[in-house]
């Protein structure tokens, strides 16, 4: 009996001494941690985190679970996008000419006109328009007899029914056509003149009304804004400013917004139109005569989309998914879209119960991605061909995008690399992790915390950076 008691405590002593926790335990008590402080206990997190090379769950809570993602969406349409539209896909827009006529066909890209892409290649404000007058000129045309705009491309459909109707004159809820200009948004500048205030448009044009409401101050903070009418395009434009002060404001009907800006600078030339400026399908007629083609690269809309959340970008790669797949390529809509995305994510294995799309760029509170969804995704793209496509669209912590103010330190800074999302009530960031030890998957969903959950997400991050194997 002793001698069976001795041994079964050298067993004992044996496992104590041999035994050690997984890998990973550290980086789950630290998350853990942060979950049950008295801060966040009540908050509602879905979190995955995962191995990339192996696959291997690192760490999960609720992830399986669907929330609303926010922006966290956009990573779903730009991974589709690559699926479908492949890394050398190029949107663009042409220039013709038909039978005395100028007309200008767009296919669906967001970024002609766009503030941040067109200083990058050395293109001024207005540029378009300027070479669209270059190529008349050079062609010895003085007179036209009509001016058309085609936007067929996608449908007619500019909003999703879901977003908020009265933010459909923010920036972040701009509308999405065949032919977009200047983000579809324009600049609107408000001067205090000292007994009056003026108000301004960049660029200038009478495409939009604008009824000055606003007031001069001499004292205290400015605030204006921008308010839609029953009138398209007639906005009244209220508050007080004291020195100056500016917003970017969403256009009705962008097809019509770039026809008016190209007829006003076709006018200014010296350029004179006979008949009239109208939106008409003509991207199949066969008498077409290019004069101009501007092809924008899906590397520069991905990367609005991903590290800049500009919601145009995403919305119109959504659309040409359906375009593309569509016989004619005409008429790229929302719902087509969608349900060839949500067959991508059904052929990576994500459960259909774990998701539900309802537009590309996470403003639709009817999402729903499950952080499991969100990492499958993520998965997908760093073993894709085109994963440095992938990765170059994405924010980098402490360096730029919409996680510059993330990741500043050592040794995070440059190491993060991600989507952030938020709505009211709802946060997110998902992303990679790019540890001394290897590349590690990440998705980071709340829903509707009691407190801020702003700093536990950036410290969940930390922990996965340290901690994961």
């Amino acid at each position: 009996m002793r001698r069976r008691w001795a041994q079964m405590m050298t067993v004992a002593v044996l496992a104590v001494v041999c035994w050690t926790p997984p890998l990973h335990a550290s980086l789950a008590g630290r998350i853990e941690r942060i979950l049950q402080s008295t801060a966040q206990r009540e908050n509602r997190f879905g979190i995955h985190v995962v191995d990339a090379e192996t696959g291997r769950t690192l760490y999960a809570h609720a992830e399986t679970t669907p929330r609303v993602p926010a922006s966290n969406m956009k990573l779903i349409a730009t991974a589709a996008a690559l699926h479908y539209l492949g890394a050398d896909y190029a949107f663009k827009t042409e220039v013709a000419l038909l039978d005395g006529a100028l007309v200008v066909i767009g296919y669906g890209d967001p970024l002609l006109g766009d503030e941040r892409i067109d200083p990058r290649h050395g293109r001024a404000p207005g540029w378009v328009f300027d070479d669209i007058v270059g190529a008349l000129k050079d062609r010895g045309v003085t007179t036209l007899s009509d001016v058309f705009v085609d936007g067929t491309f996608f449908d007619r459909q500019r909003v999703r029914p879901s977003w908020p109707p009265d933010q459909l004159n923010r920036w972040y809820c701009a509308e999405i056509s065949g032919l977009n200009y200047n983000d579809n948004c324009i600049r609107v500048e408000v001067h205090n003149k000292g007994s009056a205030v003026v108000v301004n448009l960049d660029p200038p044009t009478r495409y939009v009304t604008i009824v000055n409401q606003v007031k001069p101050a001499s004292r205290g903070a400015s605030a204006v804004e921008g308010l839609r009418t029953s009138e398209p395009n007639r906005v009244i434009v209220r508050g007080v400013c004291r020195k100056s002060e500016g917003f970017w404001l969403a256009i009705e009907d962008p097809t019509a917004f770039f026809g008016v800006l190209l007829y006003e600078r076709l006018q200014a030339a010296g350029i004179r139109v006979q008949g009239k400026l109208a939106e008409k399908y003509l991207r199949h007629d066969k008498r077409l005569e290019v004069l101009r083609t501007y092809p924008t690269p899906i590397r520069d809309v991905l990367e609005r989309s991903n590290k800049n959340s500009l919601q145009v970008a995403a919305e119109c790669l959504v659309k040409a998914i359906s375009a593309e797949n569509t016989v004619g390529r005409i008429n790229g809509e929302w719902p087509h879209g969608l349900r060839l995305i949500g067959r991508y994510l059904e052929g990576l294995g994500v459960p259909a119960e774990e998701f539900h799309l309802d537009d590309g760029c996470g403003m639709s509170r009817l999402n729903r991605l499950s952080p499991a969804t969100v990492t499958a995704v993520l998965l997908d793209r760093y073993r894709s061909e085109d994963w440095p496509v992938f990765r170059d669209s994405l924010a980098v912590g402490g360096v730029d995008g919409t996680l510059d103010g993330y990741f500043r330190e050592e040794p995070y800074k440059g190491r993060i690399r991600g989507k952030t999302g938020y709505l009211d009530g709802v946060r997110s960031l998902s992303g990679y992790a790019e540890t001394p030890r290897g590349m590690v998957v990440f998705s980071i969903l709340t829903e509707y915390p009691r407190t801020s959950t702003y700093a536990a997400i950036r410290d969940i991050v930390k922990a996965i950076f340290d901690e994961a194997p």
